[in-house]
């Protein structure tokens, strides 16, 4: 079943190719900033730095 998109089929198939172009761009970008994010995190916990909200109320006396 094609469908006919008149005269502007040329501007409707660029507009969503460049959309999915950008989601795909944004979700490498995700991507990408997680597995940095997660690789930073393990350098902090390695080298014994430690999240202040880990402390109990006790603790922080």
């Amino acid at each position: 079943m094609i469908m006919s998109l008149g005269p502007y089929a040329s501007f409707i198939v660029t507009s969503y190719a460049a959309a999915a172009l950008v989601v795909v761009i944004l979700i490498g970008w995700i991507v990408l900033d997680y597995r940095n994010q997660a690789r930073r995190l393990r350098e902090l916990a390695r080298s014994g730095v430690t999240r202040r909200s880990g402390r109990s109320a006790v603790d922080a006396s």
